[in-house]
């Protein structure tokens, strides 16, 4: 068994996110347990560039309003309660709607793939 003491509040880099979001680093993946666990922060109107990654990713909505895409879906509204899941190696984003702030616990296995950021095109629905 291993304790780790919470990190501090880092600002998500921005290769990978537009606008203002801040991760809290939960639990780092290591030999005892392969998870990354990390509370996400998104300012509105903020959101995550293209990803994927390999094991899959799930997030668990714990506060606000948000939005979530896989490479050629729709734009689905998200909020308090609901799970997203993206399978092992599906390209996807995330954010926190126009309007509001949204937070989500990441759980994920392996690395992450980074792509383009969102268009605001692809942001708002209206290009896939």
């Amino acid at each position: 068994m291993e304790l780790n003491r919470n990190s501090a509040t880092l600002k998500g880099p921005n290769e990978m996110f537009t606008g203002d979001v801040y991760i809290d680093r939960l639990s780092n993946g290591n030999d005892l347990s392969p998870m990354s666990v990390g509370a996400v922060h998104f300012t509105p109107g903020s959101r995550s560039a293209w990803h994927s990654h390999r094991g899959g990713q799930t997030l668990y909505v714990t506060e606000g309003r948000g939005l979530v895409q896989s490479r050629g879906g729709d734009v689905v509204k998200i909020k308090v309660g609901d799970v997203v899941v993206a399978g092992d190696g599906e390209e996807h984003w995330h954010g926190s709607d126009p309007d509001h702030f949204m937070t989500h616990i990441s759980m994920t296995i392996g690395e992450a793939t980074w792509g383009p950021h969102i268009t605001d095109g692809e942001y708002y629905g209206t290009q896939k």
